[in-house]
């Protein structure tokens, strides 16, 4: 089974190595966008919300800002940007602001690089046709000065080989093209969270600004 891969991997000629090189790099931001987003998910939001909420009415603003300290994630940076303003007897609006600063900084790091994914399919897809492209020139000039009774049989041995590029470059381009699917997907309910419990929150430390400034 190895050795008919490499057999193919040779045939299908230079362009096949560009498409491995856009594989590999593929498959290095899956695996760094995949740990990225896991981490981002992985809170339990609705347990962390509940533990800084009952801090927060308590009068142990100290502690609630322990818990976001000790639990590092996009969300609890931006709650524990409201909670600082407010301490620092900031208004509304510059708690607001506070935490949208905090938060303009945090959520694109969940999403960047993910568009790669879409340009790497691409490129892998683009990258094929080119190779079987110039494989099939150079098969028609390599058949130009053959007998006529040699053109079919070299021709079409030629073309097979051509077509091990496109083949490669789809084999790339499919699988990137649904992880970059899947990891944008995951990523923007992961964001929609953030921004959904970032709003109740910001509410909640409004509604309870005395509790925290006392």
């Amino acid at each position: 089974m190895i050795e008919w891969i490499a057999e193919k991997f040779e045939a299908g000629g230079f362009f096949m190595f560009p498409i491995l090189a856009v594989s590999a790099i593929g498959i290095a931001i899956i695996f760094e966008r995949w740990r990225v987003i896991r981490g981002a998910s992985s809170i339990n939001k609705e347990e962390l919300l509940n533990h800084i909420n009952s801090y927060i009415l308590q009068g142990k603003i100290d502690k609630a800002l322990s818990v976001t300290s000790q639990i590092k994630s996009p969300l609890t940076n931006i709650v524990r940007a409201g909670l600082v303003a407010v301490m620092n007897g900031k208004n509304e609006e510059e708690v607001q602001t506070a935490m949208d600063a905090v938060a303009l900084r945090e959520v694109p790091v969940i999403e960047k690089r993910i568009p790669l994914l879409f340009m790497m399919s691409n490129l892998a897809t683009l990258l094929g046709l080119l190779g079987t492209v110039t494989g099939m020139i150079g098969a028609f000039a390599a058949v130009a000065n053959v007998s006529p009774s040699e053109k079919a049989t070299l021709l079409a041995g030629a073309i097979a080989e051509a077509m091990n590029c496109t083949a490669f470059g789809l084999l790339v381009a499919i699988p990137l093209l649904g992880v970059y699917g899947m990891l944008q997907g995951w990523a923007q309910n992961v964001v929609d969270d953030i921004h959904e419990a970032s709003v109740a929150t910001l509410n909640f430390i409004l509604s309870n600004r005395d509790k925290i400034a006392g």
